[in-house]
């Protein structure tokens, strides 16, 4: 067995946990514009989704032969969500239009807040791979030196 695949699992883990983190701060960015109602463009903020792939193993494309096939996963893009804009009736807000509607960004706190969830659990799932990864490798590693 080659030495580099017995790092694989522990390589597959670190790109879910970096996907994650990313993931992590585009829903933070989110939550911190809910209310903006105006963005970096000018435009009304509109939500972002984060966007993976599957990364796969291949040498001139071909699979190799002692290759899983499977190396990890990776952030393909930051989406914006095109749903529609809600708007809201506010005719003192400096950004009403003229009939006394603000239109909003589309961001649902509820939704914002279960995405996070989902995203601390599957990094909490990536690190506790790589844990149990490493303590597989240290018990290997015993046994050899025995």
């Amino acid at each position: 067995m080659a030495v580099n695949k017995l790092f694989t699992a522990g390589a597959i883990s670190s790109t879910g946990m970096s996907a994650e983190r990313l993931r992590m701060e585009v829903i933070a960015n989110n939550i911190a514009n809910a209310n903006s109602t105006k963005s970096a463009n000018g435009g009304t903020f509109r939500r972002q989704e984060v966007v993976f792939a599957a990364v796969m193993d291949r040498f001139a494309g071909k699979e190799h032969p002692t290759s899983s096939g499977l190396q990890g996963v990776e952030v393909v893009e930051i989406v914006e969500d095109q749903s529609e804009l809600p708007k809201l009736y506010m005719p003192a807000h400096p950004d009403a239009d003229t009939n006394g509607y603000v239109t909003m960004p589309n961001v649902s706190l509820p939704v914002e807040m279960v995405n996070l969830m989902t995203a601390s659990r599957a990094y909490e799932a990536n690190v506790k791979a790589a844990q149990t990864f490493r303590q597989l490798g240290d018990q290997a590693l015993a046994i050899l030196r025995s």
